[in-house]
């Protein structure tokens, strides 16, 4: 009987330190928002007048920024993003990169893992980040709604896990994008009645803003600037002495990017 007590006591011995070790390095769940009606002052998905190349036009944007806002997460979190639709297309959010492991419902395109979320309409996206860190992104994921619809998806280490390099002075998400002064879905139905390819877009931008050459676009830049840094949506650097990480991601709906 001493034998068996010893035994049962040392199974709850490693059963407990088991727990506390996945306890330490488990990830949190982090919420998010996406609205598409103002004034909630929450992630929203709406329409938003933008004006580029002289013209301005209205798109369907999340929480009136273009591109969308950024989405951080630690590897082993859990994401929980609740996505409420007002605008009058269907949408859906595809969580470009990511193994969706038994969440397969929270992938986002739409007609194949899920059906669009209507007007008036929300869904809420729940899914857990296993065995994955770096730079991916959030798109929709029905028509050509993505050429506005999107945003950065940055995936950190672990808590008290580190990348293989020193730790950089900042971190910089560089989405290369394109810009259409038409509708884009327009863009799409012309070439699928006509059986061509889709027109190129207007302008190429940099974290949704087009470069100095394009008309109305030389106060439209992109840049960062410190001490030691200055970048321009041409990635011109300059006394570049300091460790800057730039995360790209290529959005662009055609193949126009290289």
């Amino acid at each position: 009987m001493a034998m068996w007590g010893l035994h049962y006591l040392l199974v709850a011995f490693l059963i407990t330190i088991t727990y506390g070790i996945n306890a330490e390095s488990a990830g949190i769940t982090r919420h998010y928002t996406f609205h598409s009606l103002t004034p909630i002052p929450l992630w929203q998905i709406q329409l938003k007048n933008i004006t580029r190349l002289c013209k301005t036009k209205s798109i369907v944007a999340v929480n009136g920024k273009f591109p969308g806002p950024k989405v951080t997460a630690r590897e082993g979190d859990n994401l929980q993003i609740k996505v409420v639709n007002h605008v009058s297309n269907n949408i859906s959010i595809h969580w470009h990169g990511i193994r969706q492991l038994r969440s397969g419902w929270a992938d986002g395109p739409s007609y194949v893992t899920q059906c669009p979320i209507q007007t008036g309409q929300s869904y809420v996206y729940n899914f857990t980040i296993i065995g994955q860190r770096g730079t991916l992104w959030w798109h929709a994921h029905i028509q050509w709604m993505r050429a506005t619809v999107y945003g950065p998806l940055i995936i950190l280490p672990k808590l008290y896990q580190h990348y293989p390099f020193p730790k950089p002075y900042k971190q910089v998400p560089i989405i290369f994008g394109e810009w259409f002064n038409a509708d884009p879905q327009a863009v799409v139905q012309q070439a699928l009645q006509t059986g061509a390819g889709p027109n190129a877009s207007d302008a190429h931008t940099f974290n949704g803003l087009p470069g100095p050459l394009y008309n109305c676009s030389t106060k439209g830049n992109y840049h960062i600037s410190s001490c030691c840094l200055k970048l321009e949506t041409d990635l011109v650097l300059q006394r570049l002495n300091i460790s800057i990480f730039f995360r790209h991601i290529q959005v662009g709906c055609c193949w126009g990017w290289i």
